[in-house]
């Protein structure tokens, strides 16, 4: 091994890093991304030096936790064909996606603000995602629960726009499940 990027983190970095991720991660989705890094160094409990080791700019925690976003969605919806029938996998699939995207256009503008591409960064997750997308619905549309004319061009573009309502809506939870049930009803086949 030649550098220390190469070298495995010890076991407490790697908690450390684990446990800034997840408090910016719960930080920036319930006050935004305008938090500053000190505060969220304080409340995961470490120094500011120790986060900016794991992140040398906001912008890299930013994009790590979009990273670990997707990845935490890409890997749930891997697991779901195994819990349930295509028709209420699909199903399942839209609500995951629509409920842990909520702020990543938040995300996307700081980072491109700071001129950061995260559609470039994200490109993994998101054809994992848009792949698992694409099962689905093929499931689904042959068990006769999707409309059959829908293609994934089509899907993304409803999931896009059912995460921009209910950020909308924020936690009033009757209308976020008002909105799934029609835009859910819309999807299935007349």
């Amino acid at each position: 091994m030649s550098g220390a990027q190469e070298r495995p983190l010890r076991a407490d970095a790697a908690r450390n890093r684990a446990r800034l991720l997840d408090v910016a991660t719960q930080v920036f989705a319930t006050r935004g991304v305008g938090v500053p890094t000190e505060e969220i160094a304080r409340a995961a409990g470490v120094g500011v030096g120790t986060l900016f080791r794991h992140f040398p700019t906001k912008e890299a925690l930013l994009e790590a936790v979009m990273v670990r976003r997707l990845e935490t969605i890409a890997a749930r919806a891997a697991q779901l064909p195994a819990e349930s029938a295509p028709a209420e996998t699909f199903f399942d699939c839209f609500r995951l996606v629509v409920e842990q995207s909520a702020g990543k256009s938040e995300f996307a503008q700081a980072l491109a603000a700071a001129g950061v591409d995260a559609h470039a960064a994200l490109q993994e997750s998101s054809a994992a995602i848009r792949a698992r997308l694409a099962e689905l619905l093929a499931g689904a549309q042959r068990a006769g629960a999707v409309r059959p004319e829908l293609g994934l061009p089509e899907l993304i573009a409803l999931l896009v726009g059912t995460t921009t309502t209910m950020e909308h809506l924020g936690n009033d939870v009757s209308a976020r499940e008002r909105i799934f049930a029609v835009v859910f009803d819309g999807l299935r086949p007349r």
